[in-house]
C-alpha cells in the first residue's frame, strides 16, 4: 500500500503532476485512486472527465474523487459544529453566522484528509495519490491527535462524569445547551479517527510527500516552509518535482532572461532540499489536459522509474527539545567538522555552508528569534543549538 501526497503553492502544477502520476501507476498495475482536497477543485479538468464525491472510474485501473468538504464535516464534525453554533446562538449571534463561526480553522481540511485513512483501509487500492490543498500548511494540524491524546486520557474522561452528574441540575436552573452523551461520543470518534490517519500518513514505508514548485523565488520561499513543517510533524519527504523549467531548445530572446533566473532559482532549490533528489519537468508547448497528455508529463517526470518508488528515506533535518533549548539536527556523513560553516540569512532562515555545498534552512516559529547558541558535530550529524527566546527579541 502506497500513500502519496503532493502540495505545493497554488498554481504549479501539482493537480497535473498527481494526475499523471496516478495514471503512470495505474498503466503499471496497481489498483489507483486519485483524490483531491483542494476546495478549487480540477482534478476532472486534467483528466477531461467529470469527476465526483464518490470515485468514478477514469480507466483500467484507475479512479478519481474530488472529496466533498461538507459531507466530511458532517460526518467527522457534525454534531461537535451543531453544539458549537448552539452555544453561539444562545449567546445572541445570528444564525447563520453562529454556524459558520462553529468551524474551526482547518476542520474543513483536515476533515477531507480523513477519506485518505478510509480509502487506504478499504482493501480496494494499491495506491492513493493525493492532490492536496495549497501548501502543506494543513499537514500541520496532524500534531492535533498528540495534544488530543492528553486530554482524552486525563481530562476528558473526568469531564463526561462531571456533566453526566452535573445535567439534571444544569437544566432546571439554565437554558443553556447542555452537551448530551452523544456530543461526548461524537469528539471520541473525532480524535480517534484523527489518530487512525496521523499513523497512516506518518509511516514513512506507506507515505511519502512530494513538493512541486516552480523555479521562482517566491514559491520556494514557500515550498521551504512547508519542508520545515512536514519534517517537524514527522511527515516523510521524499522527492521535489520542480516543474515548467523553460526547455535548452528555446532559443527565442524573449526567453533569455526567464531562461536565466530560472538557472538561478534551479540552484536555490538544489541548496534547500537536499539531499532529496529533485524531478525536473519541462515547460510543455501545449495545455496538459486528457490521458496522453498526462502520460507525456510522467515520461517526462519520472522517466522510466516507478512512481511507488521511496525515492528517499531518512529525515533530511528534525527539531528536538533538550531543556529550554532546542536542537536542529542535520544529518550530514563523512565531514570534516573544520570545514562547517553557519551564519542567519533573513528573518527566517539559517544557511549552512560546507566547502562549496550551501544549504538554506527555513526556520519553524519555534525557533524565530532564538540565538543560535553554538554546533558541534559528532555521529555523522550536526547539531545547531538554539537558546531560550530574549525578551523582546525577534532576530535572535
Amino acid at each position: 500500500m502506497r500513500i502519496l501526497l503532493y502540495t505545493g503553492k497554488g498554481g504549479v502544477g501539482k493537480t497535473t503532476i498527481s494526475a499523471a502520476t496516478a495514471l503512470r501507476c495505474a498503466e503499471l498495475g496497481y489498483r489507483t485512486i486519485v483524490v483531491s482536497t483542494d476546495p478549487a477543485h480540477s482534478l476532472g479538468d486534467s483528466f477531461d472527465l467529470r469527476i465526483g464525491p464518490e470515485p468514478v472510474p477514469l480507466g483500467p485501473n484507475l479512479w478519481g474523487q474530488e472529496i466533498d468538504l461538507l459531507h466530511q464535516m458532517e460526518r467527522h464534525w457534525g454534531k461537535v459544529q451543531e453544539y458549537l453554533a448552539a452555544i453561539f446562538a444562545w449567546r445572541g449571534m445570528e444564525g447563520l453566522v453562529a454556524e459558520e463561526t462553529s468551524v474551526l480553522p482547518g476542520m474543513e481540511e483536515l476533515a477531507s484528509l480523513m477519506q485518505i485513512a478510509y480509502l487506504a483501509e478499504s482493501g480496494d487500492y494499491d495506491v492513493v495519490v493525493v492532490d492536496m490543498a495549497p501548501t502543506g500548511a494543513t499537514l500541520q494540524l496532524l500534531a492535533f491527535p498528540e495534544m488530543a491524546e492528553w486530554y482524552m486520557q486525563k481530562i476528558f474522561p473526568i469531564e463526561r462524569k462531571a456533566m453526566k452528574l452535573a445535567r439534571p441540575l444544569m437544566r432546571s436552573m439554565t437554558d443553556m445547551p447542555i452537551p448530551e452523551e452523544e456530543l461526548f461520543d461524537a469528539v471520541e470518534g473525532l480524535v480517534r479517527d484523527l489518530q487512525r490517519l496521523e499513523r497512516l500518513v506518518t509511516n514513512a514505508d506507506v507515505s511519502t510527500v512530494r513538493l512541486v514548485l516552480n523555479p521562482e523565488k517566491m514559491v520556494i520561499k514557500e515550498a521551504q516552509r512547508a519542508f520545515t513543517y512536514l519534517n517537524l510533524y514527522n511527515l516523510a519527504t521524499d522527492a521535489v518535482i520542480s516543474n515548467r523549467h523553460i526547455p535548452p531548445e528555446v532559443t527565442d530572446p524573449y526567453f533569455t532572461s526567464w531562461k536565466e533566473s530560472q538557472a538561478r532559482y534551479t540552484e536555490l532549490i538544489e541548496q534547500s532540499f537536499s539531499p532529496l533528489p529533485i524531478f525536473k519537468v519541462p515547460f510543455l508547448d501545449t495545455e496538459v489536459v486528457g490521458p496522453d497528455m498526462l502520460r507525456r508529463v510522467a515520461a517526462l517526470t519520472y522517466n522510466e522509474v516507478d512512481p511507488t518508488t521511496i525515492f528517499y528515506r531518512g529525515k533530511p533535518q528534525q527539531v528536538v527539545k533538550e531543556g529550554d533549548d532546542y536542537l536542529l539536527l542535520l544529518p550530514l556523513p563523512l565531514l570534516n567538522k573544520q570545514d562547517i560553516k553557519l551564519h542567519r540569512g533573513v528573518y527566517d532562515e539559517l544557511v549552512v555552508r560546507i566547502g562549496n555545498w550551501k544549504r538554506h534552512i527555513s526556520l519553524p516559529q519555534t525557533l524565530i528569534g532564538r540565538q543560535v547558541a553554538g554546533a558541534r558535530y559528532r555521529e555523522n550529524q550536526l547539531e545547531i543549538r538554539f537558546k531560550a527566546r530574549q525578551n523582546g527579541s525577534r532576530n535572535g
